[in-house]
């Protein structure tokens, strides 16, 4: 289908020989905001990171497909320039290395070709504006002596010039005070407009979604999707936690779906 972004088949995921991912599938259309929610530990950002490509997790079967486009076996780069974005729980210090010129060179790379400075320049002010950033962080080193809140937008500020087809926020609002995440969920709403990309969102808490439109909810519990539905999942989520769901990944384990199960011990990491 034309519409169709990114499809997910029957995705198993090991780290370190231990399988984490069991049979995952999902799929998100253009314009689509997906919600990944469920405890710690049950495997939401090992999909993030099996997405995007990362080596340490060896896709032991299933496939992933982006853009029309079997994605298996395609590094992380190549993702990128096709169009993946993910941002970090804990983004990563880089000295030496202005925000401003990595972002200026990631955007050359995503649009393989030049960017003109004057152009750069006007769309990051504008986006560091939104997100209520100042313009000296642009010419301070990648991440370095930046608070969890400022380094948070500092991946928001590359997503909202990059402007990835699919978007994969890991954790964004995790460790953030009430300020911060509205600030963040600003940006994450001025992506949306655009209705062309893609969202995934990954999180165990609902602070960040109060003030987005979210298509589908999928609840996770031992490395496998357990239940999906729309918007109104994520209030039943609040209502009564992720408990609730813990019978279903039992039964799928028992059912004999791949997992391993010991003693109904949860062995995702």
């Amino acid at each position: 289908m034309a519409n169709q972004l990114l499809e997910v088949k029957g995705l198993s995921v090991s780290v370190e020989d231990k399988e984490i991912l069991h049979g995952v599938s999902l799929e998100i259309k253009k314009g689509e905001t997906h919600v990944l929610m469920g405890p710690n530990g049950a495997g939401k950002s090992t999909l993030g990171y099996a997405l995007m490509g990362n080596p340490r997790y060896e896709v032991t079967s299933g496939e992933v497909w982006f853009q029309g486009k079997m994605m298996n076996g395609e590094t992380a780069d190549k993702r990128a320039k096709d169009g993946m974005f993910l941002s970090f729980q804990n983004p990563l210090e880089v000295p030496g290395l202005l925000l401003s010129s990595y972002i200026r060179s990631a955007m050359e790379q995503r649009r393989r070709a030049r960017v003109r400075l004057w152009e750069f320049r006007k769309e990051l002010e504008k986006a560091m504006e939104l997100l209520q950033m100042d313009r000296s962080y642009g010419d301070r080193d990648l991440n370095v002596g930046f608070s969890g809140g400022e380094k948070k937008k500092s991946e928001i500020l590359q997503m909202l010039l990059l402007k990835p087809s699919l978007a994969i926020l890991d954790e964004t609002d995790s460790g953030l005070d009430v300020d911060a995440v509205r600030t963040v969920s600003k940006g994450v709403e001025e992506y949306q407009k655009d209705r062309k990309g893609g969202l995934l969102i990954i999180t165990h808490s609902t602070r960040i979604l109060e003030s987005l439109e979210v298509d589908k909810t999928h609840i996770m519990v031992d490395g496998r999707i357990v239940k999906t539905g729309d918007a109104s999942l994520v209030e039943q989520v609040n209502r009564s936690g992720f408990e609730q769901f813990l019978d279903q990944a039992d039964k799928q384990s028992a059912y004999g779906e791949g997992m391993e199960h010991r003693d109904g011990k949860n062995i995702c990491r």
